[in-house]
């Protein structure tokens, strides 16, 4: 790679390392808050299989929504092959402990690096990813059952009016036309006035109205897998709890996550709901409070460890995978004519 691949490599190197060890932080202090020792002896009871099949239903998920990213590249005009392009995907999951995970936008680097399409003009497939993610995530809680928790109808319908506020905003050329003339006056940004334009043209191409459905089903499914994966470890460490309460906790501690961007990842945020909600689920099954706080606790960190630290695992893998690739001279931009 590049020199300027070289530095912004050196970046991400800081970035994950500072991910992981805030996630260690936040797990221990969430461990030592538990019962560490009860939480030990609860993990020791997992069946062998049972982390393999998470992990895979996680991957499913990346599988899934490989669909949609593919469809934003070809829609952009990213001339990529497709493994190529699965491994640029995979790689953006080593910065998911990044606030709202938009240090995934370093996707858009390693685009430039293979077939030098601008970065203004690929960032925009991150926001529309994490668009159609959110709007995913409220079909999940609408699906797992809203109605049997009000007290948590607000985070939804927040979050919903915000997509769709944020829709209206992208999509209108007036308002991005006047946002790009009010950069041409300022003195200091007047310079990032272009690409701010060709951003907002992408944008609006990503997000248009035809644009939509497809990418949230795809959301939907792929983090519905995600959901199950919680299902199947919370009915492994504790009572078994329906699936419909399962998808319902998983997706709106997702959404909490997501929302409160200044928690990288959801760190500490998301752990918290899930705890809470499938704590009290637990104890409404018969497992005594102390018994609950572990079993809540424990499976908890061990989604987590499935999903979100077994995402960063293979986003860092891909990556690594993609460099030696390339110093290989193994993988190139397709010839243009291929669509």
């Amino acid at each position: 790679m590049n020199e300027p691949a070289t530095t912004d490599a050196r970046r991400l190197e800081r970035r994950v390392l500072a991910g992981i060890l805030l996630g260690l932080l936040v797990y221990i202090a969430i461990a030592l808050w538990a019962d560490l020792p009860g939480i030990a002896r609860s993990l020791r009871g997992v069946p062998w299989w049972a982390i393999p099949a998470a992990m895979g239903l996680s991957f499913g998920n990346y599988l899934v929504r490989f669909v949609r990213w593919e469809r934003y590249r070809r829609l952009l005009g990213v001339k990529l092959s497709t493994g190529t392009s699965f491994l640029v995907h995979l790689s953006g999951l080593a910065l998911t402990v990044t606030p709202g995970k938009m240090g995934e936008t370093f996707k858009s680097w390693l685009i430039r690096d293979i077939d030098g399409s601008p970065i203004s003009r690929t960032a925009p497939i991150v926001v529309a990813e994490r668009f159609t993610d959110l709007l995913g995530f409220l079909i999940l809680i609408a699906v797992g059952g809203l109605a049997t928790a009000p007290d948590y109808a607000w985070l939804f319908w927040a979050t919903l009016g915000g997509c769709a506020v944020l829709l209206a905003g992208l999509g209108s050329e007036r308002l991005g036309a006047a946002g790009v003339a009010l950069l041409e006056r300022l003195p200091v940004v007047r310079r990032a006035a272009p690409r701010v334009e060709v951003a907002l043209a992408s944008t609006r191409l990503l997000m248009a109205p035809r644009e939509i459905v497809l990418p949230t089903l795809a959301a939907t499914l792929g983090w519905g897998l995600e959901c199950t994966a919680f299902w199947l470890l919370s009915g492994i460490l504790g009572p078994k709890i329906p699936w419909l309460f399962a998808v319902f906790v998983f997706a709106l501690s997702a959404v909490a996550g997501a929302v409160a961007i200044i928690f990288p990842g959801g760190l500490g945020l998301t752990e918290g709901l899930m705890i809470g909600m499938l704590r009290e689920r637990y104890r409404a099954l018969g497992l005594a409070a102390g018994m609950a706080d572990v079993s809540a606790t424990a499976a908890t960190l061990l989604v987590r460890l499935c999903t979100l630290w077994f995402a960063m695992g293979l986003g860092l893998a891909a990556l690594t995978l993609l460099r030696r690739t390339r110093r290989k001279g193994g993988l190139h931009a397709v010839p243009q004519q291929d669509t």
